[in-house]
């Protein structure tokens, strides 16, 4: 399920924490799905349980997992909501770099393609 890019310039933890959230994104992790325990995923991707245990306090202090002790951590119920709400506050960052790539050339039809890519990608007719 986890993948580590040893050559990545983004820290192995970071990297743990990008995918947990791609995963509530994309819906393979479901509020109350059980994510792998500190030494198991440890075990699993030869890496020290620190380094797993940072990304998962991470991951609870932003509200998208819970601990339960004795049974492991789980998906928030509202992980979702908190991840829709983070990403929409990156549409400004979208726009200045629209407007980067507008002053270098790239046109709106190009733009829109890549847009569109994106929708198909996420399998979402209803923007077609």
């Amino acid at each position: 399920m986890f993948r580590i890019d040893v050559m990545s310039r983004q820290p192995v933890y970071e990297q743990i924490i990008s995918q947990v959230e791609q995963f509530v994104l994309t819906g393979i992790l479901v509020p109350g799905s059980q994510i792998p325990s500190v030494r198991s995923l440890s075990v699993e991707l030869s890496i020290n349980p620190n380094t797993i245990q940072k990304a998962y306090s991470e991951l609870d202090r932003r509200g998208l997992i819970y601990s339960v002790p004795g049974r492991g951590c789980f998906i928030t119920e509202n992980a979702m909501d908190i991840l829709s709400s983070l990403k929409r506050k990156q549409i400004g960052d979208l726009e200045k770099l629209m407007y980067e790539l507008v002053l270098a050339g790239v046109t709106r039809e190009e733009m829109i393609k890549c847009m569109d890519n994106a929708f198909m990608l996420k399998g979402d007719k209803k923007n077609d």
